[in-house]
């Protein structure tokens, strides 16, 4: 059985918000608290916050810019998160859901397929806007999908390699033939704008990626075969997002008060992490991972064409790029998108995959990685037709 990735699809915000009118926003809002604060730092009772800048942002993640759904919330200092409309479920798209069916309507097309031809749809997403019912079930629904199964699934920024794997399974389980995987990520909403040390990371978007086996079929020459897949997962705080149903009970259970507010700010469970410790754990994991799937495989480091890495950081991706391939590696061999897009979690090695197939000849074996939150991490190996 040969299982092919036929097609990709993305989707990218109508808005983009540059380092420049980020930093301006923040730094306002940073002189706004150290006014309105005043005597309490002056007292020691508060740390004062800090500026950021441009250039600080770019030298730390290699982020310029990031698109996003809604842009006046998250700039305006006093609000400083997106503002988006409540949709009625049932009789509008969600945000998710919409964003999701522009980029399978494009992957679709680029696959000479319609929406009866799948047979399973897969969210796999960083965060959702709702626990059920499944966002990948309302795109179903919304494409005119007649039949076949959609679920979501969470592994935080290792979603789409893990997505593509699940897809793989259910066609090597014979429950499926093709299979759509989209990587949805609204992370303008789960992000803190008033955290120096995070604030600029994430952006938002959505990738669709086409799955199918082929044997019915001549394939054509923009397709990758699957070889394989290897997930690694271990548990890890550094890297957290905690907002969850139950933390309305949390709050009263913490209460003294009879009728507490129970719209208290949420900003200590929306993303933190360690990012120290992170970059320290997570880039020898990735790459002792992906140097372990390529000798399972009997697969040179040195004969790897692309690298389609997770976006997380520029540093990180240049780190692991040298630590598989070696220390003079062509940069080349692991393109890049962060600049443009920022960290858009899930979405990030599927944006790369997308733009990025240069060069690469029939025969040619390329690495799809992600890593993220969890730890956790996922390689793809993938080849040439």
């Amino acid at each position: 059985m040969s299982i092919f990735i036929t097609a990709t699809g993305l989707y990218t915000p109508p808005f983009s918000i540059s380092n420049d009118e980020l930093v301006a926003s923040f730094n306002q809002y940073v002189d706004n608290y150290n006014r309105e604060n005043a005597d309490a730092i002056a007292s020691g009772e508060k740390v004062a916050l800090q500026h950021s800048t441009s250039e600080f942002i770019e030298k730390a993640s290699g982020i310029k810019s990031r698109y996003v759904v809604e842009k006046s919330g998250i700039l305006d200092p006093n609000v400083m998160t997106p503002i988006i409309p409540k949709r009625k479920l049932g009789e509008e798209l969600s945000v998710m859901a919409e964003m999701g069916v522009k980029a399978l309507t494009q992957a679709l097309d680029n696959a000479g397929l319609t929406a009866n031809d799948l047979d399973a749809i897969i969210v796999a997403s960083s965060n959702f806007q709702r626990a059920y019912p499944a966002i990948a079930i309302e795109v179903q629904h919304a494409i005119g999908m007649q039949g076949g199964f959609a679920y979501d699934m969470n592994v935080a920024c290792s979603a789409a390699t893990f997505g593509i794997a699940q897809a793989v399974g259910s066609i090597q389980a014979g429950i499926a033939k093709r299979v759509a995987v989209l990587n949805i990520e609204v992370t303008s909403a789960h992000l803190n704008w008033r955290n120096r040390d995070s604030h600029f990371i994430f952006g938002d978007v959505a990738t669709a990626t086409i799955i199918e086996n082929i044997d019915e079929k001549t394939h054509t020459s923009k397709g990758y075969e699957v070889l394989n897949s290897k997930l690694w997962t271990q548990f890890s705080t550094n890297i957290k997002n905690e907002l969850g149903f139950l933390d309305r009970a949390e709050f009263l259970a913490d209460q003294t008060d009879l009728y507490p507010d129970i719209n208290e700010p949420v900003s200590d469970k929306l993303f933190m992490q360690e990012g120290r410790k992170v970059f320290r754990e997570v880039c020898p994991a990735v790459s002792n991972l992906i140097n372990e799937h390529l000798t399972e495989n009997h697969i040179e480091p040195q004969s790897i064409k692309k690298l389609w890495l997770h976006q997380a950081n520029i540093n990180m991706i240049d780190l692991i790029l040298r630590s598989v391939i070696g220390k003079d590696a062509d940069k080349s061999l692991a393109p890049t998108v962060i600049a443009e897009f920022g960290n858009t979690s899930s979405a990030s090695p599927m944006i790369a995959f997308h733009r990025h197939q240069e060069n690469m000849q029939a025969g040619d074996i390329g690495v799809i990685c992600s890593f993220g939150a969890g730890y956790s991490i996922g390689s793809v190996l993938v080849k040439k037709c």
